[in-house]
């Protein structure tokens, strides 16, 4: 069997390989580098604005396709905001805030950067080489799930991997490929029963990446924090320690960088997307609010639906409290992601909670068809 399990990793590897030099060729320079670029060279050069709105489009000019550039700097009549962007520095500046908070995202693209990379390939391969561990490390999962069926774990794994969101956030200049693996590793922290300082780092780690997961981070501490209260009726000090802790971390980001709030996030990106902030303050009603959502939510019903099914087999097939806490957790939030930004156009937002839940459902599977004895998650 040992043998058996080396053999299919060297054939995943190769496998996502080859998916991972697809993914390249096919790799998308979109409207969100500028931003990640120009939160780069802020860094490098703080006094000087004009020079990193200037050196961040002449970077992505040379290197990106024609459309994809044209695309980027909105040549179109309706795309106003973007003509800003490439050209006055004010507007540019102004919307650095809301990519400058990915602390740790722009640290490790920045890394790639000083290693030689082209500052657009220092994003574009971050994403790359995410999707590539991303798949080694669900292959893992599965051979957790399902030791005596490597077959089934290479079959799973691959088609996990081709699955559009997969490929998208594989291609694309945004976080969410490379805080996807660290989702991975938090469900294997789990099935490992790591400790809760354990937990505790990779809290730390998803939460200095990307400062919007305060809600996951937030809620998991909290839902553990109940359940063992009401198991074991303790109070656990630690656990308000480390929720503490992250919240402060959040806020501490939030204020450095001058993050705008959610009220401009939401305007910004479903009402109306200002050339310049400052020039144009906003007011977004609970009118605004419950109407965008009502016509989001309509679009989100196949997320719906899957993720029903979903939560509806691992109580089903299992009635362990703590699998089906951690599976009500997840799908909490993709809710609670889907009604602070209701994209529901762009499954990449809230995939990184979905897939988790899909995960959990195997969980409870893998106890059923085959011998597999993980004793419980925690």
């Amino acid at each position: 069997m040992k043998v058996e399990w080396r053999i299919s990793f060297l054939f995943i590897i190769s496998i996502l390989a080859a998916l991972t030099f697809w993914n390249y060729q096919n790799r998308v320079y979109d409207w969100d580098m500028p931003g990640y670029l120009g939160s780069m060279y802020t860094s490098e050069f703080p006094n000087s604005p004009d020079k990193v709105r200037i050196i961040t489009y002449d970077e992505i000019k040379k290197e990106a396709p024609a459309d994809h550039y044209t695309d980027i700097i909105g040549i179109k009549q309706w795309d106003i905001p973007r003509q800003y962007f490439v050209k006055n520095t004010q507007s540019f500046t102004e919307q650095l805030p809301y990519f400058q908070i990915k602390v740790g995202y722009i640290l490790v693209i920045t890394i790639f950067y000083k290693l030689g990379l082209s500052s657009p390939m220092a994003v574009l391969f971050t994403s790359l080489i995410s999707y590539f561990f991303s798949g080694l490390l669900l292959f893992y999962i599965l051979k957790l799930l399902f030791p005596k069926k490597y077959w089934l774990a290479i079959v799973l794994t691959v088609a996990c991997m081709l699955l559009p969101p997969m490929t998208y956030m594989s291609r694309v200049s945004t976080p969410d490929m490379f805080i996807f693996q660290f989702i991975l590793i938090f469900i294997i922290g789990l099935i490992k029963k790591w400790s809760k300082w354990g937990m505790f780092v990779l809290l730390f780690a998803i939460t200095f990446i990307r400062p919007d997961y305060i809600t996951f981070t937030l809620t998991y501490i909290m839902a553990v924090f109940f359940f063992y209260y009401f198991r074991e009726k303790k109070i656990d000090i630690s656990l308000i320690a480390q929720g503490t802790v992250l919240l402060a971390m959040y806020l501490a980001i939030i204020k450095f960088y001058h993050y705008p709030g959610w009220k401009d996030v939401f305007y910004d990106t479903f009402i109306d997307r200002r050339p310049i902030i400052s020039t144009h303050p906003i007011d977004v009603s609970l009118k605004d609010y419950l109407s965008i959502i009502y016509i989001k939510i309509i679009y989100f019903k196949k997320v719906t639906l899957s993720v029903s099914i979903m939560i509806a087999i691992v109580f089903w097939r299992t009635k362990d409290a703590w699998v089906r806490m951690i599976s009500v957790l997840f799908l909490v939030n993709v809710y609670i992601k889907f009604f602070f930004f209701p994209q529901s156009a762009a499954l990449r937002f809230f995939f990184p909670f979905i897939f988790p839940l899909f995960i959990m459902m195997l969980y409870v599977l893998s106890k059923k068809y085959n011998d597999l004895k993980l004793e419980k998650i925690a």
